[in-house]
């Protein structure tokens, strides 16, 4: 855990695709930091450092993510293996020499390539040589996880990828504006029809027999059409581990900073 512990990473965003590539560059040594929404929006909360921001301590496969209040914690924490994590929208003063920019919002929120010494986006929104240094792929198929070192991703298609044939029924959407009250957890087995939860009196049925794989927090004020949970046709214990995609994506991003970082 010593080998980049001068190479401070900070990673905006904590959702579970950004999770991945918190997983490989903690793997590999480095000292991280991820900053999050005062309400963070994640779905698949069980693989998702972000989700530290409800429950201030949690346990990710085997990293240890820590919601700190301040930089100098965030730095300490993170020279010790823990992953800190920081509600900031911004960019704090962390004098962090590589950013990955992991909120996967299919545009460039603000993120310059003046940022740090080495700045990553992930996914549509980024051009590499332009407002970064690097994009990584994050579309499912023959390019996922690709370092690109000039141009951009390959446009979102807003559609989810298919799972056992399921596509878009597979995504909980939000029936209208509000809280939900969820009536299941994730990793509960449901089938077809089960109410799974509401929204001002509207429930929300499960579209098919699987597992529940994701839930965005009861605290969060949705709105209509928003994506609020993920249900996985397959029986399986998928929803406790970082996924393929996360993983394939965090790889990418270590090829892109080792590439930078080698003599």
């Amino acid at each position: 855990m010593t080998i980049f512990r001068k190479e401070l990473c900070l990673v905006r965003g904590g959702g579970d695709l950004a999770t991945g590539v918190v997983a490989r560059l903690h793997h590999a040594g480095f000292p991280i930091v991820v900053t999050e929404l005062p309400f963070p929006l994640a779905v698949r909360r069980s693989v998702a450092v972000a989700n530290v921001v409800y429950e201030k301590s949690v346990q990710i496969e085997n990293m240890s993510v820590q919601l700190v209040d301040s930089v100098s914690k965030a730095i300490t924490k993170s020279r010790k293996g823990i992953i800190a994590v920081l509600v900031d929208e911004g960019i704090p003063e962390t004098n962090a020499s590589i950013i990955i920019d992991g909120r996967l919002a299919k545009k460039n929120i603000d993120t310059k390539i003046t940022d740090a010494d080495i700045v990553v986006g992930l996914g549509p929104g980024f051009t590499a040589g332009l407002d970064c240094d690097f994009v990584i792929e994050t579309k499912r198929g023959h390019f996922l996880g690709r370092v690109i070192k000039n141009g951009k991703a390959i446009e979102n298609t807003g559609r989810p990828e298919p799972v056992e044939g399921r596509g878009d029924e597979r995504v909980l959407r939000s029936p209208k504006d509000g809280k939900i009250l969820w009536n299941v957890q994730i990793g509960e087995s449901v089938v077809k029809n089960q109410t799974l939860g509401s929204i001002a009196e509207e429930t929300i049925k499960a579209p098919f027999d699987g597992v529940v794989r994701g839930l965005i927090h009861p605290f969060v004020m949705t709105k209509q059409n928003m994506k609020i949970g993920d249900i996985d046709p397959r029986q399986t214990d998928n929803w406790r581990y970082i996924s393929d995609k996360a993983l394939s994506i965090g790889g990418g991003v270590l090829e892109a900073v080792f590439s930078c970082l080698k003599s």
